[in-house]
């Protein structure tokens, strides 16, 4: 019985999360911390950490997790190695607001087409930051499918080149974006 309970739950586990750090240890760990639920419910079947030689204590906190950390890798095999059918991007910091888990669940069950959260309507920059402002290609992460991420990642490339290439849709899910956890340092 709990194996065919441990089999059902692998089958859902449908979602790998994928960050880029350095000396970013808060905000990992804040992260991580909202990633927690979506493992629970079985939504999220990994986490994979890439590190630009951190000298915080950013490893620590990705092993407590249980992530897989890397300190040197080619984004193409992290994409092939990764569980899940699709891969989620956020930036360290980022936070998916109350609701995530089960849009994300549906997104992924009814879409093969990527997309973006919505920026938190709690947490916005002053009107003259956001003026003229070109917004980070990470900031609203990017949830994709692994084949698409496959046939778009070049060896090489940094998240945030592999994210700008991208046209997502929006989901009405708010992210509470990774700048508000940087200014709280």
């Amino acid at each position: 019985m709990l194996a065919k309970f441990c089999a059902a739950l692998y089958k859902q586990a449908m979602l790998t999360v994928v960050l880029e750090c350095q000396d970013q240890e808060p905000e990992l760990a804040q992260t991580l911390s909202v990633l927690v639920a979506g493992a629970v419910e079985g939504l999220v079947s990994d986490v994979v950490v890439l590190d630009y030689g951190s000298r915080d204590g950013s490893a620590r906190v990705a092993d407590a997790a249980g992530c897989r950390f890397h300190s040197q890798w080619d984004i193409k095999d992290i994409i092939r190695s990764a569980r899940g059918e699709w891969l989620l991007f956020v930036e360290p910091g980022a936070r998916p607001q109350a609701g995530w888990i089960d849009e994300v669940s549906e997104y992924v069950a009814l879409n093969k087409v990527p997309a973006r959260f919505t920026a938190s309507r709690g947490y916005r920059r002053p009107f003259f930051q956001r003026v003229g402002r070109v917004r980070p290609p990470l900031e609203l992460g990017l949830l994709i499918p692994k084949k698409l991420a496959i046939s778009a990642a070049k060896s090489g490339m940094r998240l945030t080149e592999f994210a700008k290439a991208q046209k997502p849709r929006q989901l009405s899910s708010e992210l509470i974006p990774s700048w508000v956890a940087r200014a709280a340092r």
